[in-house]
């Protein structure tokens, strides 16, 4: 008998209630992580982390880019600048040689940071004092440096990123061994620059030349779309930090794959940022799925989450060679 008295017309004791074993359930302890003992791998900690949510994720991300190395599918990358300014060039490059990047897009803020980086080993400056100063982005050096190669490029029917990388390389820029443009070019791993034009520094130097840079950076756009052309089954495309240029030079570039007749599909969509944007999202995460792949997403610090997958990505790669 119900001991509860019902004061309205709700009347809970008529409730239909079910056991919680026959209840569907999201989680379990199962499921839960658990410490790692000191000395671990980094798989280890990987495998230790929760099977729910961002948990999950961070295992499939790694787990698709592993699986994309040893079937010999294509890995591409497209990175905003805040990426080499946070100082993750090394690990970029180590997956560039390890063949686990076989492609690498950037903006044409990335390629400054990037040649600062080679030639100088300084870079970003700090921008709310020099817009008051009027030296913001005034710096002689690196900007006719990379309008030199710029306007090589134009004329070497050479794309930006291979110009600035090859130029890099001849000049013996003294951080090479950390600029992606430069150990592309010296690895052959395509590293392409996508500009919007007014939007970075060079620009603003009498030495640019828009004509030279519109016609290679053209190129790039080019290059980047017979990249993705080879996007299928197993392969894997990966945004990290650019919330407009880049995922519209990656939607783009699936549309003439497919208009002629590739078969761009069931590859992973991956996008890594500190917020969801809404062009990101769609490109490559949603426009994976519409193809019959997979959307994943991963929201964090670049400077955390690309060396944590990096790690997880070696780490695979080793146990794989090791497989019989």
């Amino acid at each position: 008998m119900c001991r509860w008295i019902c004061l309205s017309r709700i009347d809970l004791c008529q409730l239909n209630r079910i056991s919680i074993a026959t209840r569907e359930n999201k989680v379990d302890v199962e499921s839960f992580a658990r410490p790692v003992a000191p000395g671990g791998m980094v798989g280890d900690f990987i495998d230790s982390l929760p099977g729910i949510l961002a948990g999950n994720v961070l295992r499939e991300i790694i787990d698709s880019i592993v699986t994309a190395k040893r079937d010999g599918k294509p890995v591409i990358v497209t990175m905003g600048a805040h990426v080499i300014k946070v100082g993750l060039n090394p690990i970029l490059i180590d997956l560039m040689r390890r063949g686990a990047i076989t492609a690498l897009g950037t903006n044409g803020a990335g390629s400054i940071h990037d040649v600062e980086t080679a030639l100088f080993g300084v870079t970003s400056e700090d921008v709310s004092s020099g817009i008051v100063s009027g030296e913001f982005g005034m710096v002689k050096e690196s900007n006719d440096f990379i309008n030199e190669a710029t306007r090589k490029a134009a004329e070497t029917d050479s794309g930006l990123g291979e110009s600035l990388g090859r130029e890099l390389l001849e000049a013996d820029a003294p951080h090479a061994d950390k600029s992606v443009l430069a150990q592309g070019a010296a690895l052959g791993v395509p590293v392409t620059v996508h500009l919007a034009i007014g939007s970075d520094i060079n620009h603003m130097h009498p030495t640019f030349d828009p004509a030279a840079a519109g016609v290679a950076t053209h190129r790039d756009f080019l290059r980047f779309a017979e990249c993705a052309t080879g996007l299928k089954e197993g392969g894997v495309l990966m945004n990290v930090g650019s919330a407009v240029l880049l995922p519209t030079i990656i939607e783009k570039s699936l549309a003439i794959a497919r208009n002629l007749g590739h078969n761009v599909s069931g590859f992973a969509g991956i996008n890594l940022d500190f917020v969801q944007q809404y062009r990101s999202t769609w490109n490559p995460v949603r426009r994976a799925e519409e193809l019959g792949g997979r959307g994943l997403t991963l929201i964090g610090h670049h400077e955390i989450l690309v060396p944590l997958i990096a790690a997880g990505v070696v780490e695979g790669l080793e146990e794989k060679s090791r497989e019989p």
